[in-house]
């Protein structure tokens, strides 16, 4: 494929190939831009893009080489893809009670009532930074610091799907029923996140834009 050594990194371009054909690309605070930049570019040597906490991961179609416009757009300044934006899709929840047992508690560690964390949560407008933990789970990033909270001690063995949480300094909604050690403020009536009979299945895509409403 006329790349370096499996593993190698370059470290003029901030990235090291892990296989065969995926190529990891550190990209820290950058991701969701850089992630825009790629795909807006639709460079035809790639077959998927994974962006993670803080870095992407470039699944080449096999036997593909990397050209000098893949090299290039991993050079290029991220200017113009810093200001392109998703849909935005409005979310309502049903905050506290049973459905957000966590709430009062996160309340409490912010020093405010739940009235004001519902408030908080609900007047901030939110970006899908990346999808992961479930298929269709999206990382949200825009949480305000106050109600940023680490990980529950102990995770619960089922949170109930369209419930919404927040975990260190995300918020997210769970697709399915399943484990999950996030705190949960409420719950969405939300079409299904995930649906693999669509023609995309994942219904928040990174770089959409997410507001919640309180039911």
């Amino acid at each position: 494929m006329g790349k370096q050594a499996i593993g190698q990194p370059n470290p003029d371009a901030g990235w090291r190939w892990v296989s065969e054909r995926g190529l990891r690309v550190v990209t820290g605070d950058t991701t969701l831009p850089r992630y825009l930049s790629l795909v807006s570019q639709n460079l035809p040597e790639i077959e998927d893009l994974i962006p993670a906490d803080d870095s992407i991961l470039l699944i080449l179609h096999r036997g593909a080489p990397m050209s000098s416009a893949l090299r290039a757009a991993l050079a290029a300044p991220l200017a113009d893809a810093a200001t392109q934006t998703g849909p935005l899709h409005e979310i309502a929840v049903e905050y506290g009670g049973a459905a957000g047992p966590d709430l009062p508690g996160l309340a409490r560690r912010a020093g405010i009532s739940v009235a004001d964390c519902i408030e908080r949560h609900a007047a901030t407008d939110y970006t899908v930074a990346f999808l992961g933990f479930q298929p269709g789970f999206p990382y949200l990033r825009g949480l305000p610091d106050a109600l940023c909270a680490p990980r529950r001690a102990t995770p619960r063995v089922r949170v109930a799907a369209g419930s919404v949480a927040i975990g260190g300094a995300y918020c997210g909604i769970y697709p399915a029923d399943g484990p999950g050690g996030w705190h949960l403020i409420g719950r969405s009536a939300v079409t299904p996140l995930f649906d693999p009979a669509r023609a995309a299945p994942a219904l928040l895509m990174p770089g959409d834009r997410v507001r919640f409403v309180p039911a």
